[in-house]
């Protein structure tokens, strides 16, 4: 646990330094719509075998879970309560309320006794005790377990992580943008938003979290899913984040909740995330064969190069990079096992690249549409979708 905090607490500086010096932003403006579409894809495509292949551990509650879902979600979403869209706005929380309060019935009326272990952990609501087993009260603190370790090895295998994680936030930023019905996230506010999630980082391996902090991509498909962009939902979603992470029982209770139900959620939301991004070849001319390319290639390599590192795994019982430098196995093999990683490295080499003389390349590309938002005054309305709460402005102030 104490190297996991050193090794956060020494990668978080990658993307504060990313972030608050602009580099990233200088970074961004390399991306251009056709470069963004694999990258914003297969943040959502990437995450399939977190869907359906676990659904599928416990079918008969997953399959219900995915259908209510649907049915609120999209089919019911016009039905209103004194004009308020209910089943839209909620479909969430009442079909996880629905399936949860149905797999608790099944687990208390003995359905899953003889079933195999593996069933029995993907259905039952009552697995490991978790909730008599949990205090009350548990405040968390700063260095709980003890001083952080230092190592490089570990370092720069969590710099990887780190890299992956800003990748994939960077993609999950333009996907939520555009399901709120924002203008793109210009160039600074970009570079500003790794800026806060390196903070994040570096408050994870304080407190000693094991993991770092990264975008919710299925928090950005319930943007598209819920149609609720307000920022004061957030604020107010993260209050209550930190005043129920003090009570165990609470977290417990939650965490009973079977994986499969959020499986089946999955299907749907990353789904809408891997459309999003599709959505970018609008902007685009994909009569051109360039485009096709690019965008072709990309994709498939996205997918490609990842399976190939698990397959390899799972054969060998070793990652491929396997040297006798351990840092150097991390690094690559991490870099190499995330697919949109591998989608904008491929993507954005090949788009700034390839056949650039052609004047008619940047029309191709999306980027008339995309420039007029790269700075924070290009669009009248950056200050009302970016512009920071509580008037913090004064210390961050646009560039």
């Amino acid at each position: 646990m104490r190297a996991v905090q050193g090794a956060l607490i020494v990668a978080s500086s990658i993307q504060i330094i990313l972030g608050y010096s602009q580099m990233w932003a200088i970074c961004s403006r390399f991306f251009s719509p056709l470069g963004m579409v694999p990258v914003i894809s297969l943040v959502g495509f990437g995450l399939f075998d977190r869907g359906f292949p676990v659904l599928g551990r416990c079918v008969e509650i997953g399959i219900p879970m995915l259908i209510l879902f649907v049915a609120f979600s999209q089919y019911l979403k016009n039905f209103k309560f004194r004009d308020l869209p209910i089943l839209e706005r909620f479909a969430l929380l009442i079909s996880i309320t629905v399936i949860w309060a149905y797999a608790h019935l099944l687990t208390a009326s003995g359905a899953y006794k003889h079933h195999p272990e593996l069933t029995q952990r993907n259905c039952r609501t009552d697995k490991a005790n978790l909730i008599s087993s949990a205090p009350w009260i548990k405040i968390p603190y700063p260095l709980q377990w003890g001083a952080p370790t230092f190592d490089a090895g570990h370092a720069f295998g969590m710099m990887a992580a780190v890299l992956v994680s800003l990748i994939e936030s960077t993609a999950a930023y333009k996907a939520a943008s555009r399901l709120a019905s924002a203008t793109p996230p210009p160039a600074h506010v970009l570079s500003r938003g790794i800026g806060w999630q390196g903070i994040g980082i570096l408050l994870n391996g304080l407190f000693g979290t094991l993991s770092g902090s990264s975008v919710s991509v299925e928090n950005v498909g319930l943007l598209g899913s819920t149609r609720i962009g307000s920022r004061r939902v957030i604020q107010i979603s993260a209050g209550f984040m930190i005043f129920f992470s003090m009570l165990g029982k609470f977290g417990a209770l939650f965490a009973s909740i079977p994986f499969t139900i959020f499986a089946a959620v999955y299907c749907v939301l990353f789904g809408l995330v891997a459309s999003v991004g599709l959505s970018f070849l609008q902007f685009t001319n994909m009569n051109s064969m360039r485009n096709l390319f690019i965008t072709g290639v990309s994709l498939f390599l996205g997918f490609s190069v990842p399976e190939y590192f698990r397959e390899y795994t799972a054969k060998a019982l070793h990652e491929p990079a396997h040297t006798n430098a351990g840092w150097f196995n991390d690094f690559l093999n991490t870099i190499f096992s995330s697919s949109p990683t591998v989608a904008l490295l491929v993507a954005v080499f090949l788009d700034n690249t390839l056949d650039l003389k052609d004047s008619a390349r940047a029309k191709d590309r999306g980027m008339p549409w995309w420039a007029k938002f790269r700075t924070f005054k290009g669009d009248g309305r950056n200050e009302e979708f970016y512009t920071l709460p509580f008037n913090l402005n004064r210390f961050f102030p646009p560039s």
